[in-house]
Order: C-alpha cells, then structure tokens, then sequence
C-alpha cells in the first residue's frame, strides 16, 4: 500500500507538511508507525525543521548517516543554510548514483532547480514513477520557465491517476493562476477551503488564498488575509512580497514593506526581480533622456 494514499498511515503527516503546518509535522506522533515508514516519517519531519528555517539542527541530526533519502535532505538543508556549491555538489552526486530513489529525485531536483540547472532537475524528476511531489515540482519548474503548455499537460496526465490527491489539486491551482479567467476563481476554492477550515489551515494556505484573491480584484480581501498571516508570522517572507505587489496594485506606498523584506531577505527572488526591472528601467530612461537633449 501506497503510505501516503488515502489508506496509508503517513497520508495527515504529508498533508500537514503540504499544507504548510509545518510545526504540525514536526510534532507528528511517529511512534504507532510500521518499520517501513519510519524513514519516510523522518524525512518529512526533517523537510517541516528545514521549512521553519532549523537548517543546522537537521544537518547535525543526519550527521553519518548513509541513507540516500538523507543525503537528499542533507543537501537542501546545506543549500537553506547558503552552502549552495556543496549542496549542488551533493545532490548532482545523488541525482548520478541514485536518480531511482523518490526521495532524491524531489530534494536533489529542488536544490538543482534553486541552482538555476533547471535541465539537470528535470532530467532527474523525469525518472519518477507515480510521484506526485516529483510532479509537483516538474510543474512549478514548468511555470518558471513560462511554459504554461507543458505544466497544463502534466497536471492533466497526473490528474488521470492521482484523482482528488491534494498536490495533484494545489498544482493544478498553481497553474490555473497562470491560466486566469474562471481558472482563478477555482483556484480561490481550493487554497479558501485549505486556508479555513481549522484541521487545514497555516500561513502559506491563507497567503495562497490571497493571491488568489489578488487575480480576482478582490484587494480588500486580499489584504486582510495577508495581514493575517503577517500577524502570525511578522517576517514570512512571501507574505511580505505578495503585500508589496497588493500595495503597488492598490497605489499605496510599499516602501516600509520593502524595507522590511530587505531585511529579512535580502536575496528574495522578488527583491533581485526588481532591483533588475529598475536598473533596465534606468539604462532605458537614460537613452531617452540623452536623445531628447
């Protein structure tokens, strides 16, 4: 049996971790399980240490070990912790020597894709058989990469053997916010009933309702789910980032959300985005400027 299937006894630690209760998983009563999903177990509590940010605990906890499955969460706790050539380094090794291992195949792929070796990631997810994480991510690199037909084609072929799993659901919301029109509305269902209900509900569910919220000019909506979750969490980053982009739509100033995501992230993807969007912006403007003089 598939442990992480409806009838599977890890099917509430994957969703918490999913859903983003990733204090939930970490705190998830392991001992009742059978010795062959122990490992598993393990694995997804060490992801939940890594998402709250305890990188060097989750190194030290997997020191020596030999497991391939570890070496993988090794290797994204390294690159978490700003050891990027190592983590590369580890994980290019895994994807060569275990590319078969299911578990290899999300985190070495998730640090090759963070790494900016976008092919290296997809080649290695590529071998998946039946992974919806692995698919996930194919999807999410997919999206990254603007290609919008490949993610809808590879929701579509999931969603003929997964059914009603909740990453086949969150992954085709993903890409229904990039399709837009009735596809936001459905997506605002699915990241609404997550961020609600109160066995379901965690920062990232109520951030991802927001978005939602944003695509479908809902804005007051969409600033009182977000302050919710920066109430919770005062330095999510994604909450700080989507606040920006809400604000500029809105025509507020941004500057105070900026600083504050400037210090908590100063490498934030959004904040790199728009420093490079302003120096183009300036190289542009100055042209104009010289051929008007």
């Amino acid at each position: 049996m598939d442990p992480f299937s409806a009838e599977g006894e890890l099917l509430n630690l994957h969703n918490a971790f999913h859903q983003g209760q990733y204090q939930a998983a970490v705190e998830f009563d392991t001992s009742g399980l059978s010795p062959e999903n122990a490992l598993p177990a393990r694995v997804l509590n060490l992801r939940a240490q890594i998402a709250l940010g305890q990188y060097e605990d989750v190194i030290a906890d997997i020191q020596g070990e030999s497991e391939p499955d570890l070496a993988a969460v090794g290797a994204l706790a390294e690159f978490k912790a700003g050891n990027e050539s190592k983590a590369v380094k580890i994980a290019e090794k895994l994807a060569t020597e275990e590319g078969e291992n299911a578990t290899v195949q999300v985190l070495a792929g998730t640090v090759l894709q963070a790494a900016g070796k976008s092919e290296e990631a997809l080649s290695l997810l590529s071998q998946h058989q039946g992974n919806l994480e692995a698919v996930a991510l194919i999807v999410q690199i997919h999206l990254e990469q603007h290609r919008l037909d490949l993610a809808v084609k590879e929701v579509a072929a999931a969603r003929k053997w997964a059914q009603d799993s909740l990453l086949v659901n969150l992954a085709e919301s993903w890409v229904g916010l990039r399709v837009g029109g009735e596809k936001y509305q459905q997506a605002f269902y699915v990241f609404e009933e997550l961020a609600q209900a109160v066995s379901t509900t965690s920062s990232l569910s109520v951030i991802s309702q927001a978005v939602a919220e944003i695509h479908l000019g809902r804005l007051e909506e969409a600033e009182a789910a977000l302050q919710q979750a920066l109430a919770k969490e005062p330095d999510n980053t994604e909450a700080l980032a989507n606040s920006i982009v809400l604000n500029v739509i809105a025509g507020k100033n941004a500057d105070e959300l900026i600083s504050s995501l400037s210090n908590t992230a100063p490498d934030h993807p959004f904040l790199t985005d728009l420093q490079e969007k302003s120096a183009q912006f300036d190289a542009a403007a100055a042209k104009f400027s010289s051929k008007v003089r």
